[in-house]
């Protein structure tokens, strides 16, 4: 991997860590940082995200958005917003939100699907319960502390 490549994949992964920080702040539970970058060449984190209510749901997505755009991040789409869904996603490109209900979570089940991504561990607030994982490859971070 050449060096611009590293520093888009810590960039990439600094922004992953934002997300999963600001999804804690607005007490999100079981927050996870899947690493797709060996899974998949269309995205390099998910962050996945259970809220308890659709207010909580919404109020995540616009604050993830809000930081987002003040950092010049442009989104590039967002599904479930709009309505009473269990599923709120935002794709920032390299990094895509996902904000489940309980329910949603567990119907969707993307840690099952996406069951060979490496979980990157996070060290997160009481709120959120911190998952724990191990990487594919050398490259990649592991055990973070986001605070």
């Amino acid at each position: 991997m050449s060096v611009t490549e590293n520093s888009q994949v810590d960039e990439n992964f600094e922004t992953a860590r934002l997300v999963a920080r600001i999804a804690d702040d607005f007490r999100g539970k079981d927050i996870l940082l899947l690493d797709m970058r060996s899974i998949t060449p269309i995205v390099d984190f998910f962050v996945i995200v259970t809220a308890t209510s659709q207010r909580q749901m919404k109020a995540l997505g616009e604050e993830v958005a809000r930081v987002m755009k003040k950092r010049g991040q442009r989104r590039l789409g967002e599904e479930g917003a709009e309505g009473d869904g269990v599923w709120v996603l935002q794709d920032f490109g390299d990094v895509v939100l996902h904000v489940f209900s309980p329910e949603g979570r567990e119907l969707y089940d993307l840690e099952g699907l996406w069951a060979d991504a490496p979980r990157l561990e996070l060290k997160l607030s009481q709120n959120a319960a911190a998952s724990v994982g191990e990487s594919a490859d050398d490259s990649a971070p592991e055990n973070v502390d986001i605070e």
